[in-house]
């Protein structure tokens, strides 16, 4: 009982964080700027949220093929539709309450393909390593491409380091890059055998320990290759998704690919800290729009358009699963007899 209600209060606490920033948000937009937020939103391109659509409902039906390989080693091949079916209806239910979605799709495949859902919430857990480990390397990349942007969250202290030479700048932002990384590696791993009994360092200590588990276990994958160019082709749909998206309203349309890789690169983070990303995604994709020289309000209106976008189809193709569900496994045990 104590549980149930720490979660409640749990989801209660996250939700009000979406909240306040959706309010905050509003907050940062001068009164003057008002009507430009409104025509923004007013005359946005929304037949780009088509392709959109699409891109992205094709990237979570690749999800549902990467899942089944991670299936495959314990001796089970459920039907690609009952896989995208359940990965859909967990999106869905990951709107009403975060992570209910990983443990309902672990159960629905279990109820119409007979794989012991224990077993499943082991692939979860390796799915969510190797999301973690894209993330990683997508914040990478767009610190790589758009330094001065993502460099700007490091803070004030470090940005004179890194204004130089033209020639030189690709080079020093590299070495700067890697520096920072190894800094970061060895301060961790130092810090976790000293304070190996601290609640926040063992809290810590085991998420690495998860996500290097996960990324190990892809050497008893029979399809390595695949598995990676399901991955990549995941990630790579989101990022496309996210620059056809800029395109959609005035003042991000002229922006490349690079600003749509570090606007993923943060989106992401609000994703997972608030319920469907609500509040935090467009406040995070405004912020870095705005470090690409789009006022606060425009990226606002555009992160806002982009949120909804991704919030649409969840609940468009989450219902349409959940209909399809029983549906689809009614169908197949008929045809079956």
């Amino acid at each position: 009982m104590r549980k149930k209600w720490f979660s409640i209060l749990q989801y209660l606490f996250f939700l009000g964080l979406g909240l306040f920033l959706v309010w905050w948000s509003m907050q940062q937009i001068p009164p003057e700027k008002w009507g430009d937020f409104k025509k923004s939103l007013q005359n946005a391109n929304y037949w780009l949220l088509i392709p959109v659509f699409l891109i992205l409902t094709a990237s979570h039906f690749i999800r549902s093929l990467r899942w089944k390989i991670l299936m495959k080693p314990m001796g089970y091949n459920p039907r690609t539709p009952n896989v995208f079916f359940a990965v859909m209806v967990g999106y869905l239910a990951n709107l009403a309450v975060p992570r209910l979605g990983e443990l309902l799709k672990c159960t629905l495949l279990a109820k119409y393909e007979k794989v012991p859902a224990d077993k499943l919430v082991g692939t979860i857990l390796v799915e969510r390593a190797f999301d973690v480990i894209s993330l990683g390397l997508v914040f990478v990349i767009a610190l790589i491409s758009q330094f001065d942007v993502v460099g700007e969250y490091a803070g004030q202290l470090l940005r004179p380091l890194f204004k130089t030479d033209q020639a030189a700048i690709p080079f020093f932002k590299i070495g700067i890059i890697v520096f920072i990384l190894l800094f970061i590696l060895i301060g961790t791993i130092v810090i976790i055998k000293k304070l190996p009994h601290n609640k926040i360092v063992s809290v810590f200590s085991k998420i690495i320990a998860g996500v290097w588990e996960g990324l190990s276990s892809i050497r008893q994958l029979e399809q390595k290759g695949l598995f990676i160019i399901y991955s990549v082709l995941i990630w790579g749909l989101y990022i496309l998704g996210t620059w056809i998206g800029l395109y959609a309203t005035a003042g991000t349309s002229n922006l490349g690919i690079a600003a749509a890789v570090s606007a993923l690169a943060f989106g992401s983070i609000g994703m997972i800290i608030t319920p469907g990303g609500i509040g935090a995604y467009a406040y995070f994709i405004a912020k870095v729009l705005e470090k690409n020289g789009v006022g606060f309000e425009l990226g606002f209106a555009n992160g806002t358009l982009q949120w909804f976008a991704q919030f649409i189809i969840v609940l468009i193709v989450g219902f349409i699963s959940l209909g399809l569900l029983p549906w689809f496994n009614k169908k197949t045990t008929h045809e079956s007899n």
